[in-house]
């Protein structure tokens, strides 16, 4: 099974999402959007996964997530990965504050003791919010994404952390939460 681990957003979130995506296809652009509800955090990209390694992972998870408290994002900003001039993913972001930054390198660790590949790249939390199909309405998306380059989709208190099985399909993925496992910190 495909797998990843991830925060998963409130209601009240995803309908803000939805807002945003709402402005954002008034432009036209030849954009495969992400179901509000299926748009998540993700802290670590699994990929194939055996059945048999779920209690284990979940049992990593347990042990990171014992160690953190709750905490708060915010939802600010939209921006183009990989940028401006091709870009391939529209995005809503996060703040990055040292609570997630910690706790996505502790599952980080923790997974590649389990025989999961480290990721090279720089953690960068946000929001996937579209993927474009064509170049058709990129400039005028840029513009719009320039406008909203500051704009709050609201704050999201994180209390715990999701595995979840992920079926790819001809109508979109489908999202399965295996696992909610949640934060219970010294502080709690």
């Amino acid at each position: 099974m495909r797998s990843f681990i991830a925060i998963k957003l409130p209601e009240t979130v995803q309908s803000s999402l939805a807002e945003l995506q709402l402005e954002l296809k008034s432009t036209g652009a030849h954009i495969r959007w992400v179901k509000p509800e299926n748009i998540h955090l993700t802290l670590k990209f699994l990929g194939d996964t055996e059945e048999k390694a779920v209690d284990r992972i979940i049992s990593a998870l347990q042990g990171t997530c014992n160690t953190f408290e709750p905490f708060r994002l915010e939802l600010r900003g939209v921006g183009l990965f990989p940028g401006v001039r091709s870009p391939r993913i529209i995005w809503a972001g996060v703040s990055c504050g040292p609570a997630l930054t910690s706790i996505q390198s502790d599952v980080e660790k923790e997974l590649s003791l389990l025989g999961f590949e480290k990721e090279n790249r720089k953690f960068i939390p946000h929001l996937t919010l579209g993927r474009f199909k064509s170049s058709r309405g990129q400039k005028t998306i840029q513009k719009k994404v320039d406008h909203l380059r500051d704009s709050s989709c609201g704050f999201v208190d994180v209390t715990s952390v999701s595995l979840i099985k992920s079926e790819l399909s001809p109508a979109g993925s489908r999202y399965t939460r295996i696992a909610e496992i949640p934060l219970n910190g010294p502080g709690v």
